[in-house]
């Protein structure tokens, strides 16, 4: 059971990572990084098409990583 939480882990941890760099970023340079959480917060725009499929994956495999790590650390091997 262990090896197979690892295992799922493990492919969970890739896709995270690979979803989270194809998505395009919010703003570029340092004035994007200060204004950006602005920008995001008080703007009406909703993420459409291929943007908001890549929010929703990423917020669903955030979710499964948290929930296997959780289960990797209380699920000791035999």
């Amino acid at each position: 059971m262990h090896a197979l939480l690892v295992t799922l882990l493990v492919i969970v941890s890739i896709a995270l990572i690979v979803v989270v760099l194809l998505q395009s970023g919010r703003s570029a340079g340092l004035s994007g990084a200060i204004t950006g959480g602005a920008e995001q917060l008080f703007g009406k725009q909703k993420a459409r098409g291929l943007e908001a499929v890549f929010q929703r994956v990423t917020v669903v495999l955030a979710i499964l990583f948290f929930v296997l790590t959780i289960l990797v650390t209380y699920v000791q091997p035999s």
